[in-house]
This record gives structure tokens, sequence and C-alpha cells, in this order.
């Protein structure tokens, strides 16, 4: 909660000082940067799943190394991609691609962590990471660095977070996995490519809406309904420490089919009690993000319900990584698809986009909510 309330006030503040005419640049390079942490995600579901299974830290380790290399060499080819599609500088475009590899690092330490059952230690890594985000960035947007330069301290934050995080790991979990074998055997970076592909699809339905708006709407409809999108990541992450304590059961297959109707059952409670706070919070919209936003304070809570439906996905989608049954990103993947063609085909307005975006999470969540809980009833034969 620490680190998710720092971000929303990275945004809402991020909104006040660029202002209607600035802030979608900046919320687009946001969404940029959170596709480029897939891999960071699927790195601390991967090696938390491996170190329950037994891998010992120095394998993990050297799997987390070689995944961060190949994620700042695709960022590198990226940069001159991002900064034409959005329209925005070069320099902007690369601190928004800047942070993944260290993200990445961040991430596996995270991993080893949550795969120890260190989560004292764990909570205060994510606490910590995300202040060292957000400050700098905060400090970067008051001395008017802009979004660029908001993102460049941010990413030098991550840097440090991932420092501090290794030093932790190391002297929180540094008996309990047993590196004697660990030599022996190593960790590929397949699973985790695996595993990309399912946090990619999901981060990819998250926000491709914010990549989308900068095309169908106005730079003003664009920045509100980008602000909009705050109650969504509200929705969307508050009940992330679900998936983070569950994760390890579910990848235990005696305890799997429990885990995973207990994670969505709590999901699912946590987004009716968002939306609903979404709703009676509306009228204060407003008054924080300045009367430019007025218009969007009665949509707030299909901004919550869209979050909220995405995380009810994420943790079905994390317990398919736990028992490696990731073929069922597919799904997501052509939910994305239908998203996309509707959006630029019949979107343009602010409650078409936020409608189309709930409609598709929802039918998509549906059947995969269904296929997973089938399948943690009916696994198969080992």
């Amino acid at each position: 909660m620490t680190a998710n309330v720092a971000g929303y006030l990275l945004q809402l503040l991020a909104g006040r000082w660029l202002g209607v005419a600035g802030f979608s640049e900046f919320a687009s390079l946001l969404a940029v940067q959170l596709l480029c942490a897939v891999p960071a995600l699927a790195m601390q579901n991967v090696v938390a799943r491996e170190v329950v299974r037994g891998a010992g830290a120095a394998a993990v380790r050297a799997m987390q190394w070689r995944v961060a290399a190949l994620v700042a060499v695709v960022a590198v080819v990226l940069i001159p991609v991002v900064s034409e599609v959005l329209d925005v500088g070069v320099w902007a475009a690369a601190a928004a691609l800047g942070a993944a590899p260290a993200l990445v690092v961040l991430s596996g330490e995270q991993g080893i962590l949550q795969g120890g059952n260190q989560f004292r230690a764990l909570a205060a890594v994510l606490a910590m990471a995300g202040t060292a985000r957000v400050a700098p960035a905060l400090l970067a947007l008051a001395l008017g660095g802009g979004a660029a330069g908001a993102l460049w301290a941010g990413a030098a934050g991550i840097v440090g977070a991932a420092i501090v995080a290794g030093r932790i790991a190391r002297s929180t979990v540094a008996q309990p996995i047993d590196d004697r074998g660990s030599e022996a055997k190593s960790v590929g970076v397949l699973p985790v490519l695996r595993a990309v592909q399912v946090q990619a699809a999901l981060m990819a339905l998250s926000s491709v809406d914010l990549i989308i708006v900068r095309i169908v709407l106005d730079e003003v409809d664009a920045s509100r309904y980008s602000l909009g999108t705050i109650a969504t990541k509200i929705a969307f992450w508050l009940p992330q420490a679900v998936g983070v304590v569950l994760y390890p059961r579910m990848a235990q297959p005696t305890h799997s089919a429990r885990a995973i109707r207990d994670a969505l059952s709590v999901l699912s409670l946590i987004g009716v009690v968002a939306v609903l706070g979404a709703a009676l919070a509306a009228p204060l919209a407003s008054l924080f993000a300045g009367e430019d936003y007025a218009p969007i304070q009665s949509m707030l809570w299909l901004f919550a319900l869209h979050g909220a439906i995405l995380a009810v996905l994420q943790g079905a989608l994390l317990s398919a990584i736990a028992v490696e049954r990731t073929a069922l990103a597919a799904v997501t993947w052509v939910g994305l698809a239908i998203e996309i063609t509707l959006m630029l085909t019949f979107a343009r307005t602010i409650g078409a986009l936020i409608g189309t975006a709930v409609s598709v999470a929802a039918v998509t969540t549906t059947i995969v909510a269904v296929t997973v809980l089938y399948t943690a009833r009916n696994p198969r034969p080992a």
C-alpha cells in the first residue's frame, strides 16, 4: 500500500503540475514503462516458484542477470519506436525505457524473498522501492524537469532500490535457501520467457487504453482520461499483496487449488469495496486534481471497476504461472486484440473508451477464471 500510494501521489501531482495540456504525455510514458516492467514481474514470479521448488540463490541470480541484459538490449531498440508512435522526444522515450533492466534485478531479489516466505523483509523492500522511485520523480517535477526529467529521476531511484534489495535478500535468505546444489541445478531463461508472455498480456490489457487515448482523443480529453485511470490503478494494484502472499502456496501441488480459490474470492471482494469507494469519493476528484478534470468524476466508478476486474484476472494468471499453465494467456491476447480493434474503430469519447475497456476485461476475466478454477479442481496427471 505504501508503494501504491506513492505511485498515485506521483500521478496526481503530475496531473496538477503538468496540466491537461501535458499530462497525457507523462501518463503514456508511464504506461510504456509499465509494459517494460513485464519481464520484471515475470522474473519475480518465476524466481519465487523456483525457490519454492528448491533452486539456490546463486542459480536464480545468474538467470536474473541474463534476463536483465536481454531486456537492456530490447529497451535500446525500442526507444526510437516509442518516440515515433507516441510523438515524444527520444530523451523522454529513453527515460521511460531506461529503468527496465534495473526493475528486472529488483524483482529478482523480491522473488527470492517471496519464495523464501520472508514477507516482512519483502514488505520493507516493496515500500522502499516505491518510495525510491517516486520521491526523486516528484522532486524533478517540482523543479520543472518535465516528464523526461521525472522519469530519469525515478529510474535512478530504482537502481538504488535494486542495490539495497540485493543486500537485504542476501542477509535475510542466506541460510533458508540451500545453495549446496545450486551449481548443479541451474535455472534457464525459458521459464521466464513463458511467464513474460502471460504478464505481457495482462499489462498490455491494463495499459493499452492509455496509449490509444492519445490517438483517438484530443489532448485535453486524453489528459482527463489518463487521470481517471488513477482509479483503475488503485483498484488494480491495491490487492496485490493477496497474490504475493498466496503465490508460494499456488506453486505447491498440495495447496494449489485452495490457494487459487482463496485468491480469486478475496480479490473479488476487495474489488467490490474499491468500486463503492470510487463512487462515494468521486466528488473529491476535482477538488484534488483541479476543475479541469470535473467532467470525469461521474465515471470514476467505471475506471475503478476496470481495475477491479483486472485484479481478478491478474490473480487467475498468477495461478497459471505457478502451475506452469501459461498457454492460458492466449485468451488474454485475444481480448487485447478485440479491445484495440473496438477502441480504434468506434471509441471517440471518454465514456466509450472506458466502457469498451470494462466490457472486454469482464469477458476475458470470466473465461480465464472459470478455466483456472476448473483445472484446479481437475489437475492434469503428473
